[in-house]
């Protein structure tokens, strides 16, 4: 029962950590536009001599 008072907060500061980071991401901006780095490998220019 003892070990109940050391992993429930352990959890729970688990938990608050990946919400955290969950949150940065969202509004730092990470997932904005998801299709730009699939579209960029279309436009790249891989002509021998150029660049």
């Amino acid at each position: 029962m003892e070990i109940l008072y050391l992993l429930l907060p352990l959890s729970l500061a688990v938990v608050a950590m990946i919400g955290g980071v969950l949150w940065w991401a969202v509004f730092s901006g990470q997932y904005d536009d998801p299709d730009a780095a699939a579209n960029s490998i279309l436009q790249d220019d891989d002509r021998p001599g150029h660049g």
